[in-house]
């Protein structure tokens, strides 16, 4: 099976493509390059930047795939275009969604494919929604669209919070080491749903080239799902140390941190588990097998070993502690 892969050196590509080249298929990665380098050597790179129409039809002349995965389309102007360049030269075209994209507040627990998709809070759940509202219009038989929503899915390095630096993702590790409170919303009882990139990528891979699979959409997530109170747990046992939390309300956190609003509200508010039936109904090697406790210790390790990685955010630190003294000013 000859498969082309949009992006492809991603979280969650990254380890679709390795599985790919193991499972024997004819993997094609298209990107500017800048990569690769992460990439099984049997991979084939074509390089071009998706955005050059010209560009892109230069280096897929000749070239006809059983499936196209479109890993890195945001906006409906991204399929659209995808459309025009793959249209004719695939048997199955794979937009990656979101499963953030399910309304908000979800209407029932586990979330099924049937939940209608409306997340007010999130532009990038929205235009994830607009995606598929086009995709589903020109899906047929000149062009077979599969949708897959993944959740939050991690690697090995992934340090996973609700409150975090971005850009400088050791900061967590930082207070944890020097015993400093960490911020956990409202009582961090909600359960929140991971899934290991690994454990995503070998059920993903049964739906390419699988005609069961053509005009259908699936979430794709573990079935494993965990506090965010246990979450931070874990990283502390790996870390060595005793939990130190600080509960705060959501609308107070808000106050201080405007810009985390609309991810919270569209995606990490409320507990997020999923019904993973129909996925599994077509995905012989579907698994959830990967703890995040197992993960979270080489992730810490993996920092602890890198001293260029153990960068602090001043500034979110800065912040974050002018949080904590406000919060315990009023409620003391």
């Amino acid at each position: 099976m000859k498969v082309l892969f949009v992006g492809g050196t991603g979280l969650i590509s990254t380890a679709v493509s390795k599985q790919a080249v193991k499972r024997g298929i004819d993997l094609y990665v298209l990107n500017r390059g800048h990569n690769n380098h992460v990439l099984p050597k049997q991979v084939t790179t074509l390089t071009a930047d998706i955005n050059d129409k010209d560009a892109v039809r230069r280096v897929l002349a000749g070239h006809r795939f059983d499936s196209i995965v479109e890993w890195i389309a945001f906006t409906p102007e991204h399929v659209k275009r995808d459309v025009e360049l793959f249209q004719g030269i695939t048997d199955q075209y794979v937009f990656i969604s979101s499963a953030s994209a399910y309304q908000k507040p979800l209407p029932t627990l586990p979330i099924t494919e049937d939940v209608p998709l409306d997340n007010s809070y999130w532009e990038y759940s929205r235009n994830k929604q607009r995606c598929e509202e086009y995709l589903n219009e020109v899906n047929g038989p000149d062009f077979p669209v599969t949708i897959i929503r993944p959740s939050h899915t991690y690697n090995d390095h992934s340090l996973v919070g609700q409150l975090k630096s971005w850009a400088h993702p050791y900061t967590i590790l930082h207070r944890i080491a020097n015993d400093q409170p960490v911020i956990l919303g409202d009582q961090g009882m909600q359960l929140w749903t991971l899934t290991y990139n690994a454990d995503f990528a070998a059920g993903f891979l049964d739906v390419l080239g699988n005609p069961a699979t053509y005009g259908e959409t699936y979430h794709l997530t573990s079935d494993k799902a965990y506090t965010w109170e246990r979450i931070h747990e874990l990283m502390c046992d790996a870390m060595g140390k005793k939990p130190n939390v600080i509960y705060i309300p959501w609308d107070v956190i808000f106050e201080h941190f405007p810009e985390f609003k609309p991810e919270i509200l569209g995606d990490k508010y409320k507990s997020a588990i999923f019904d993973n039936s129909k996925i599994k109904a077509v995905a012989p090697h579907y698994t959830s097998q990967t703890e995040y406790g197992t993960i979270v210790k080489k992730a810490v390790k993996h920092y602890r070993k890198h001293k260029q990685l153990q960068t602090v955010d001043e500034e979110f630190l800065r912040r974050y502690d002018a949080l904590i003294d406000a919060y315990r000013s009023t409620s003391s």
